[in-house]
């Protein structure tokens, strides 16, 4: 499985309508949306934003108004094809009066993907873990020491009763970070992987 190393930008003008297409390396759906989210606020005056994600066994399409069928489906099936994991593809489109029909629609959305797809850089991709894991205040400098050496990501810190910390890593570093901790502590923390 590949993922992308940065995201690429096209666009395509096809009889009259404007297709800007984007592919980006993307963690989940939740990060999914919130891109498409700020896609739509860039571009107010665009008549669809559609999108489709593979993102650690969760998959979406979706037409964003185009009939049923012709913008999600074919763009998710592009990522498939291309063995893609954490990507996200979107494209932005502006209506330039002239009806493309299923077919042609089909064929723009799966065109701008596919040709921004030829000028992405893949990656190997490695699994994410995301994890909440409490312990007590005195360990959490070293939890954030060992989580950066292990290049694991720090979500969402909480202070309570112990230190909430709401983690990203790659699942290879999962256990052997869940070992050190567990060594540092004690034992006296919970670790529980999140889907």
């Amino acid at each position: 499985m590949f993922s992308l190393a940065r995201p690429v930008n096209i666009t395509l003008e096809i009889r009259k309508s404007r297709f800007i297409a984007c592919v980006e390396p993307i963690a989940d759906r939740a990060s999914a949306q919130a891109r498409v989210n700020e896609l739509r606020a860039e571009h107010p005056d665009s008549t669809h934003v559609c999108w489709a994600l593979l993102a650690g066994g969760h998959s979406a399409a979706v037409d964003d108004g185009e009939p049923s069928g012709t913008a999600g489906r074919p763009m998710l099936e592009v990522l498939r094809h291309q063995q893609l994991d954490g990507v996200l593809a979107t494209v932005v489109r502006y209506y330039g009066g002239i009806k493309l029909g299923a077919g042609g629609l089909m064929r723009a959305y799966t065109d701008a993907v596919a040709q921004a797809l030829q000028q992405a850089e893949k990656v190997a991709h490695i699994p994410t873990l995301l994890v909440l894991c409490e312990l007590p205040y005195a360990h959490e400098s070293s939890a954030r020491h060992l989580l950066a050496q292990l290049e694991g990501e720090l979500l969402e810190v909480r202070h309570g009763s112990g230190v909430q910390l709401h983690l990203r890593l790659p699942a290879t570093a999962a256990e052997e970070l869940h070992r050190q901790l567990l060594a540092i502590t004690r034992g006296d923390m919970t670790w529980q992987p999140r889907s």
